[in-house]
């Protein structure tokens, strides 16, 4: 969940052993991911895929860390079309050609998770695959960058240089995040920004890094809902995220995107770029 810049500035590093906690409650995240999206199809209701994966956290012995944080109302939030991120989930039906981002948090043995994914359904345009397909791109940029040495303004950077270099618009409202014993740890990890600035990167530092890159104009609005967040042109946006540790040479991805790729892959009701 992507956070807003309100929180207590407190850098916490983490030890193997909780690192390996996080990690936990990251594969129970994208675990629930993968259920759904074995299940996302034209006539589903956003709704009906939040009480899915609500139950599929419970049922393997974790938290849905969402819920009622700070209000929120679900396990998930899930994001379509024009809305970037913090999607409320209703009773409306997906549809073809709907561009939909789920985005979920597990909380398990004392430690949280949180990853985010974004599907095309059925018959999306070529220039929404290319959306989807830089956006994720971006991700792992930002990623390569999180290496003990460098600073969170080198992540920033390598996602907005990415994504900009298409036309894409970077939401600069929301923020990736420090993550452990709470959702929302610092440092902030914006999608922009300049090489060498910020926060100096160390060992056992974890941060969720989570793209948010609009099709066209970077401006967005907060609907009357007071959560979910749109582009202020109405046209698509995607979010990836994964949560990382920072380590020396390459970062650690506690995520995983592999068991939700595979099951992207696998229903035909969803844009796959394999």
């Amino acid at each position: 969940m992507p956070g807003f810049s309100n929180f207590k500035k407190m850098i916490n590093y983490k030890s193997t052993g909780e690192v390996e906690l996080i990690r936990q409650s990251c594969i129970l995240v994208n675990d629930s991911i993968a259920f759904v999206a074995a299940l996302i199809k034209p006539g589903i209701s956003t709704l009906e895929l939040n009480d899915l994966a609500d139950k599929y956290i419970v049922d393997h012995g974790g938290v849905p860390n969402f819920k009622n944080y700070h209000g929120f109302p679900f396990a998930c939030c899930i994001s379509v079309n024009d809305a970037v991120v913090h999607g409320f989930p209703t009773k409306v039906e997906l549809k073809d050609g709907d561009v939909i981002s789920i985005d979920c948090g597990a909380l398990k043995k004392g430690y949280h998770g949180d990853s985010a994914y974004t599907f095309g359904i059925g018959n999306i345009s070529d220039e929404v695959k290319q959306l989807l397909r830089v956006t994720k791109e971006s991700l792992y940029k930002g990623i390569e960058k999180a290496v003990v040495g460098n600073r969170i303004g080198d992540i920033s950077f390598a996602v907005q240089d990415y994504t900009e270099s298409f036309g894409y618009g970077v939401v600069r409202e929301l923020v990736g995040h420090g993550i452990g014993k709470s959702l929302h740890e610092d440092p902030q990890v914006p999608n922009y920004g300049k090489r060498g600035k910020g926060s100096k990167l160390k060992d056992g530092l974890v941060i969720a890094i989570e793209p948010m890159i609009n099709l066209d104009a970077k401006e967005v609005f907060t609907d009357k809902d007071g959560w979910t967040v749109r582009t202020a042109d109405g046209k698509p946006a995607a979010h990836y995220e994964h949560t990382v540790c920072v380590r020396k040479n390459k970062a650690d991805i506690l995520s995983s995107f592999n068991a939700i790729e595979a099951a992207e892959k696998v229903n035909s009701n969803l844009w796959s770029d394999y």
